[in-house]
């Protein structure tokens, strides 16, 4: 993995003291809140000094090329820079369901998840704790970790801390949300998504490129996207096709997700209190087809 390199030649290092500067006054994510959380502020996510997260182990529910046989190694990271009044794991976005751990348990927990057999190191909503995660990188490289490290978050990211962490994660899946800045506004509680996101992907396409898929299937490397089907179209789903095949890649990875269902605050949002219809997700691969018809759709 290319993390290892930059940690035998010391560069991962520098990329972890570099990050902490970033957590006092924090400016990790795009809302730039200035929370000193070096200091015992938390920050507007609500995440703290330490990482915290919700749980670990093996996921066998994620895309097919990141199950391989053991399953996706996943870390559910407390918290989210989002505020997404549907979200379905918001017990853990919301802080809910959280505790607290060191760098060193973190590194831990990565050795354990390869001990099970796992195809990857997933990283759930990684983002207010990139500064921790690298610094238990760096132990559990020392501990033998070689598995591709995934970035599994919302799209919503700095581009300074996407450079940043080149050459430390071999895989990104991101969700791209929203085509349109109004409706992000109004269901994640964030003015910018659709421009910010949108310049995180073509940045982790520079970075890692298309998906690459050893010979049993399995991703080691690339970008894979994810993109949330919602009632009415409010997604913007052809509007966001058409941008990936533009400006990403004609022979993207993307998969098209029909698992949108009312929870959390959506009962507020006539709109979408309601789960998609058939046809509104056969739209949406039919428009992600018509956008390139070398698309590998999931």
């Amino acid at each position: 993995m290319n993390y290892l390199t930059l940690h035998r030649t010391g560069d991962l290092g520098h990329q972890v003291t570099q990050l902490k500067e970033l957590l006092n006054p924090c400016t990790l994510c795009p809302r730039e809140c200035g929370a000193n959380r070096l200091n015992g502020e938390r920050g507007a996510c609500g995440a703290g000094k330490e990482a915290e997260i919700s749980g670990y182990g093996p996921h066998f529910g994620e895309e097919a090329p990141l199950v391989g046989r053991g399953g996706s190694g996943t870390i559910f990271f407390a918290f989210c820079s989002l505020r997404c009044v549907f979200c379905q794991n918001y017990e853990i976005s919301r802080g809910m369901d959280k505790y607290e751990i060191t760098s060193e348990e973190l590194a831990h927990i990565m050795l354990r998840l390869q001990q099970q057999g796992c195809a990857n190191i997933n990283l759930v909503t990684p983002t207010h704790y990139v500064p921790q995660i690298l610094e238990a990188l760096q132990v559990a490289c020392d501990l033998g970790l070689h598995l591709p490290l995934v970035y599994n978050c919302s799209g919503y990211e700095k581009l300074d801390l996407l450079r940043q962490l080149e050459g430390s994660i071999d895989i990104y899946l991101p969700d791209i949300k929203y085509a349109d800045a109004k409706i992000a506004r109004k269901y994640s509680r964030i003015s910018d998504y659709p421009r910010t996101a949108q310049a995180a992907l073509k940045e982790m396409h520079r970075q890692v490129g298309d998906l690459v898929l050893d010979q049993n299937g399995v991703a080691k490397r690339g970008l894979l996207i994810r993109h949330l089907v919602m009632p009415e179209g409010l997604a913007g789903t052809a509007s966001l096709m058409r941008f990936i095949a533009e400006e990403i890649s004609l022979t993207s990875w993307i998969n098209i997700m029909q698992q949108y269902h009312p929870t959390y605050l959506a009962y507020r949002y006539p709109e979408i209190s309601r789960r998609i219809t058939t046809k509104e997700f056969k739209d949406a691969r039919e428009v992600a087809r018509k956008a390139s018809a070398k698309f590998h759709l999931l």
